[in-house]
């Protein structure tokens, strides 16, 4: 794309909530002129706009970059959809069910795909009683570690948190448990089915 926000969608986005060019630049403090030169495409918002722009047009200012809006599709709540998400730069561990999109601290952050288990990431677990003991044969020092492990279950999930030079280990229920994942700080996601 070779501008940041197109005039078509600002003007799309305007139409559909029944706002005139006038009460679009009230709400954001602009003149009505500004606002029909953006939907024209002979001038942009300012930089510092964009926020009030995307609160005023009811949108995310991802929504309003990208051009198109975000529809929900999901018709239905699944577990198994579930997206993972983990920023590099603070660790936090972001959920959705079904497709989205996430940032934090800034960054756009790319849904995980599950690897399958290799020769450096191997989990094993054994039944105890009612719960799965789950362990992973993982260095944990301070900058090579399993991060978490989740129990995903087809009702919900599981995490358990894990931290460097700790042990990788976690207990889990076993009901409705469908698969074990785990995430190396280095390497990825990796996934494990029990059943």
């Amino acid at each position: 794309m070779n501008q940041y926000v197109t005039g078509t969608m600002i003007r799309h986005l305007r139409e559909n909530k029944s706002m005139t060019q006038q009460q679009l630049a009230e709400k954001i403090g602009v003149s009505d002129k500004a606002i029909s030169k953006w939907e024209t495409g002979r001038g942009y918002p300012d930089i510092s706009l964009i926020e009030p722009l995307a609160g005023a047009l009811g949108v995310s200012i991802i929504e309003l970059f990208s051009g198109e809006g975000v529809v929900n599709t999901n018709k239905s709540f699944n577990m198994l959809r579930m997206k993972l998400h983990v920023c590099p730069v603070c660790g936090n561990l972001i959920q959705s069910t079904g497709e989205a999109v996430v940032s934090c601290c800034g960054i756009v952050l790319p849904a995980l795909e599950a690897e399958p288990e290799d020769d450096k990431h191997h989990l094993s677990f054994e039944q105890v009683e009612d719960e799965y003991y789950v362990t992973v044969s993982h260095d944990m020092s301070k900058t090579h570690y399993i991060s978490f492990i989740m129990a995903l279950k087809d009702d919900g999930c599981e995490i358990r948190k894990l931290y460097p030079e700790g042990n990788a280990e976690a207990r889990f229920r076993i009901s409705r448990t469908k698969s074990l994942l785990y995430y190396c700080n280095q390497h990825g996601l990796f996934k494990v089915s029990v059943r």
